[in-house]
């Protein structure tokens, strides 16, 4: 997304209208794009940063989605999960089939609390998916 400026790349369900708006109001310009100091993949480890936590890849809302869970229990998950009625699986989803498989991997960790990209923290308890 960052190389290319381009905000859908890489997704499989982006909507032309939307992908021509978004990319005008949104778009990264070429003076914005970077090339990352560190890239990360499923599980790696933060603490050597001070941060006890890993990274989870989780896909659904974009292919290359990834949430930090802390060694307490604590997810930010970006826009895979939201909180704008109540919690839920987020409206923008880009592979229904990925999110909820991603969803189903967080079943199996020990999650306490959520910090989503949209909406307030919530326990991950009141997730009913």
């Amino acid at each position: 997304m960052v190389e290319k400026g381009d905000m859908f790349a890489g997704r499989k369900h982006a909507s032309s209208i939307i992908k021509t708006l978004s990319n005008r109001f949104f778009g990264i310009n070429e003076p914005d794009r970077f090339t990352p100091d560190l890239t990360i993949e499923d599980g790696y480890d933060f603490s050597p940063f001070g941060f006890e936590s890993r990274a989870l890849h989780l896909p659904g809302h974009t292919r290359g989605s990834i949430e930090v869970l802390t060694s307490d229990g604590m997810l930010f998950c970006g826009d895979l999960l939201g909180n704008l009625n109540k919690p839920s699986r987020f409206s923008l989803i880009d592979d229904p089939v990925e999110a909820q498989n991603s969803i189903r991997k967080l079943q199996t960790l020990n999650i306490k609390m959520v910090y989503p990209g949209h909406g307030k923290p919530f326990p991950f308890s009141a997730l009913k998916i």
